[in-house]
């Protein structure tokens, strides 16, 4: 008794991008920057399923500190046209830190959703500024030493970091100039140096910031762009405070975040895999010889599969009975069930994080809508299994007469899970 069986296999994956709403709409005058991460699972480190940022980098992270950022997962980018003017001159032991050089960002996690570009299904990105830095330049007279304390350089001052924050050395400098940096902890206040002598005029440019993220777990989204922005303000009171003398010539900075997610689902059934025939358990030799009916028609086929996405299994028939597969007698048209079923490997689960073990497929998809990674699955092996239960085996061998049953099967893996 023989059917043939075929298999289909489906991963349509969706790149079509599209832009969606932040949280903030960016303001007429603003400074807009791109932050871009993806996820394409790796065969040689399948444990590792995060999002890899991929933003061209500029600033303390490339020319400074490139092994301590790695180390502290933070990315640094220049925001070139942005600058801090004085709007007035700078006392010299003033008492009030807003009225001097004081620098504070938002430091704290802040939330923002990014939306995938076809479906619309959302995600959480959250971002905080871990540091802020770049290059001042004062009046000269008084020049560079207008910063100098007691027992203390002036570019000390500002190669370290008054507490919370903390300076990473950063070694240039110029008689009326310096580049500086300083890393912000979470939820850190404002840091600044206050001058020892008046100064007429400062300003802060190629105002640079590094950034910490956290992305949401790519093996449970869908293939395809997510896009979101989040925009900061800036000024005296705002999200980057340069204190009430510091003036910025824009008044936002607003960054459009790109996630893309380029996942993987292949199935490979070995040569010949899709020709099945069903036997009893030990051949057909205890029927033939000894006249002993088979308790069940049976076979086992092997599938590889690697998945890192979110799939459904489906199945199609070409004779169908009840909510499942039927094979044909092709002399009479008499029909028997045929139950199928999966067995996947290790690391794939079900809806409800459960191991997927004989799962029935059906027609009308129930039991198998959804299973998911817990972690990248690559060539794995799992099982199709196809059986005719012991009451139709005795409907097929009642008669004498010889028979054969066959019937189409197709089997669909479909990475669209909505």
């Amino acid at each position: 008794m023989k059917f043939s069986f075929s298999l289909k296999i489906m991963t349509a994956l969706s790149l079509v991008g599209g832009v969606l709403t932040g949280l903030y709409a960016p303001s007429a005058k603003a400074v807009v920057q791109e932050i871009r991460a993806e996820f394409v699972p790796d065969p040689t480190n399948p444990m590792l399923n995060k999002f890899k940022n991929t933003t061209p980098e500029s600033g303390v992270c490339v020319s400074w500190i490139t092994a301590r950022c790695r180390s502290l997962g933070i990315f640094s980018l220049r925001i070139p046209s942005l600058r801090f003017n004085s709007s007035q001159p700078i006392l010299g032991d003033h008492a009030d830190p807003r009225m001097g050089a004081t620098f504070s960002v938002p430091s704290n996690w802040r939330n923002l959703e990014v939306f995938h570009s076809r479906t619309g299904e959302s995600e959480t990105v959250q971002m905080r500024i871990a540091g802020v830095g770049g290059s001042w330049n004062m009046a000269r007279p008084p020049g560079v030493s207008a910063w100098a304390r007691p027992g203390v350089g002036w570019f000390s001052q500002w190669k370290n970091a008054p507490a919370p924050c903390s300076g990473v050395n950063v070694g240039v400098a110029g008689v009326a100039w310096s580049p500086f940096f300083w890393l912000i902890p979470e939820g850190a206040g404002a840091c600044g140096r206050t001058p020892s002598v008046d100064i007429p005029w400062f300003n802060y440019s190629a105002v640079e910031y590094v950034y910490e993220l956290r992305t949401p777990n790519p093996l449970r989204m869908s293939s395809g762009e997510y896009r979101g922005s989040l925009t900061y303000t800036t000024g005296p009171g705002m999200d980057f405070d340069m204190g009430d003398v510091l003036i910025p010539n824009d008044n936002a900075i607003t960054l459009n975040f790109t996630l893309d997610v380029m996942h993987a689902l292949k199935v490979d059934v070995p040569p010949g895999g899709n020709h099945i025939e069903l036997v009893p358990q030990g051949g057909w030799q205890a029927w033939l010889n000894q006249g002993r009916k088979p308790v069940r028609l049976f076979r086992d086929q092997t599938f590889n599969i690697s998945a890192s996405s979110r799939f459904k299994m489906q199945l199609e028939c070409q004779f169908i009975a009840g909510n499942t597969c039927a094979l044909r007698d092709t002399g009479s048209a008499d029909l028997v069930p045929l139950n199928t079923s999966v067995t996947l490997p290790n690391g794939l689960l079900d809806g409800a994080g459960q191991p997927v073990h004989r799962r029935s497929l059906r027609l009308d998809g129930s039991g198998t809508e959804l299973f998911q990674p817990g972690l990248y699955v690559d060539r794995k092996p799992g099982i199709l299994h196809f059986e005719v239960a012991r009451e139709h085996v005795e409907q097929m061998l009642h008669k004498d007469s010889a028979k054969t049953y066959t019937g189409n099967v197709t089997i669909i893996w479909d990475s669209e899970v909505i």
